[in-house]
């Protein structure tokens, strides 16, 4: 059994309450022992003329490939009702795949470890939160250390009290 870790992120709709579905439906469906990091407001980054996102970090185990738990994570997001939209834009769901075990997987429209992790406050802030010394095996260093090191500025997380999670 492989340690997973996964970053949502929802802007539209009822985020907190999407993100919570997601969270049980993954739970049931994906993932053992799961934990929920605190819920974080940030953001957006690229294209800001659109509402903050609500971000969570989620781990849990499985002994199904990178592949496999990506796939199941875009199923969900279908399932959830996320739209197809240009890159960066507003979403009702997005579940991305940033560590699974040891694993490094490079196809031509999957990436795990996810390649700008290391770049994003919003994903690191509440991985931190949940498993800090998580090692990436792109670069072999432990998420708090890829915490420390990064430069975004822009996704500072605002922490939510959200009941029912921590």
């Amino acid at each position: 059994m492989a340690l997973v870790l996964l970053s949502l992120g929802a802007n539209l709709g009822d985020p907190i309450a999407t993100l919570s579905n997601a969270i049980e439906l993954l739970q049931k469906n994906v993932l053992d022992d799961v934990h929920v990091s605190p819920f974080y407001e940030t953001e957006p980054v690229g294209v800001t003329d659109q509402p903050r996102f609500i971000n969570v970090a989620v781990t849990g185990t499985s002994d199904a490939s990178a592949r496999q738990i990506h796939d199941a994570c875009k199923d969900l997001e279908l399932y959830l009702g996320r739209q197809q939209r240009q890159r960066w834009h507003e979403r009702e769901i997005d579940i991305d795949v940033i560590l699974v075990g040891n694993s490094i997987l490079d196809d031509e429209d999957v990436h795990i470890p996810h390649l700008r992790m290391h770049e994003r406050r919003f994903v690191l802030q509440p991985s931190c939160d949940l498993v800090p010394d998580a090692v990436c095996p792109r670069t072999g260093k432990p998420l708090s250390q890829l915490l420390l090191e990064c430069t975004d500025a822009v996704s500072r997380p605002i922490r939510l009290q959200v009941t029912g999670y921590r």
